[in-house]
């Protein structure tokens, strides 16, 4: 039963990567290069569990078979976390978007996303089941409420938010279960450049918790879908924002 987590360096994916290593599964890390990040993280989980190196860029197609062998080598895949995801070049208006950043999105949060996903389902198909069969994704709560200044970064992730409806509806006759984990505000490196703007507007009561999320929360709820927690689900969206995305009047 190995997860595969992408861009498992930082932030919530080395975040999940610990938390899965700790409920005892084997984790293998996804990152663009073999650098001092990735080593670090590998060093971090390594001191819980198992973990193996699966470098490759998700947004180039031509890696995806070389990162799921790599992620083989401690074991059967049963799980795929995607967590790795790109920002906007630069914000702003969105008569200004320029074509490198919306494609740039789009390769890694839509595209790159979607192609690992199809490669990982592949491989599982036909399979006999070897524990819970999960893929989660980490789209955003802008794949639903538009953001100011990052339009192309909100299209990517609506993007993959309906890919992996279609991927439920596919996978579900053959035991594999997919998930769209939603988060709001949360304390990462992405974040790191608007997060006291983050913080004052939760406490300012644009969450219903009034406060920002950290890493290690999403970790918890990537760790209860993944484990099979939640056995008779699956398509389900789940929005880790402290109750932003809650109607209220």
């Amino acid at each position: 039963m190995t997860v595969l987590v992408t861009g498992a360096g930082r932030g919530i994916g080395l975040a999940t990567a610990e938390a899965l290593a700790r409920a005892g599964l084997p984790v293998a890390l996804n990152s663009l290069a073999d650098d001092a990040e990735l080593e670090a993280a590998v060093a971090r989980v390594g001191a819980i569990g198992p973990v193996c190196k699966a470098i490759g860029d998700v947004s180039d197609l031509t890696t995806h078979s070389a990162i799921l062998d790599q992620a083989e080598h401690l074991g059967a895949l049963t799980g795929l976390v995607n967590n790795a995801g790109v920002g906007v070049l630069s914000r702003g208006d969105i008569l200004d978007v320029t074509p490198d950043s919306y494609d740039r999105c789009m390769g890694v949060n839509a595209r790159g996303t979607f192609f690992l996903t199809q490669a990982f389902a592949r491989r599982l198909v036909g399979r006999p089941s070897q524990g819970f069969r999960c893929i989660v994704t980490i789209t955003s709560a802008n794949a639903e409420a538009v953001p100011a200044g990052r339009a192309e970064y909100a299209a990517s992730k609506a993007a993959s938010a309906m890919a992996m409806q279609a991927f439920a509806v596919r996978l579900g006759a053959d035991d594999i279960h997919v998930y769209d984990i939603r988060p709001g505000l949360i304390e990462t490196d992405m974040t790191a450049p608007v997060i006291e703007d983050y913080k004052r507007r939760a406490a300012d009561g644009l969450c219903v918790i009034p406060r920002v999320g950290q890493p290690e929360e999403v970790a918890k709820i990537i760790v209860s879908l993944v484990t099979g927690a939640l056995p008779y689900t699956t398509g389900q969206v789940i929005s880790a924002d402290g109750g932003m995305l809650i109607s209220r009047f």
